[in-house]
């Protein structure tokens, strides 16, 4: 057996088909930078006046968030109220406006028809006097005949 520094050799079995060895690995000084565990090394245990502030702060966060959320839904229904209380004006102005034109174009035409029919009058009366004239003068021709 053939022992060079931190590793030996034990020669197992030799034939002509080959050789077989056992190498062993002596321990090695430990290492200075230590051991690395496979989980990370455990802080000292948090004190429950810990935790609750820690819930504390998370809760506190969450309520936040949640009256953000809150405060953003309200700004947005707020602008569908001014949206829709705008829209329902202009619907009240042109309604006004549209009724406001009719009554316009109603009165004109009252006034045109009032006028149309005042001139007929005049021109029947016109033609009344006229009938007139014809009649005295129909009837002073047969008196004077």
């Amino acid at each position: 057996m053939a022992s060079s520094g931190d590793m030996q050799v034990k020669e197992l079995d030799k034939r002509a088909s080959g050789q077989a060895f056992e190498v062993i690995l002596s321990p090695s000084a430990p290492d200075p930078k230590g051991e690395f565990p496979l989980s990370p090394p455990r802080k000292k245990d948090v004190s429950l006046e810990e935790i609750q502030r820690k819930l504390d702060a998370a809760e506190e966060r969450r309520k936040s968030h949640e009256a953000e959320v809150l405060k953003h839904l309200a700004e947005k229904r707020e602008h569908e109220k001014e949206v829709l209380q705008k829209a329902m004006e202009e619907n009240n102005n042109f309604s006004k406006m549209a009724e406001e034109k009719l009554n316009q174009k109603m009165e004109v035409n009252k006034e045109n028809r009032s006028a149309r029919m005042a001139a007929m009058n005049e021109k029947f009366k016109e033609k009344d006097k006229k009938l007139e004239e014809v009649r005295k003068n129909k009837e002073t021709k047969e008196e004077d005949d």
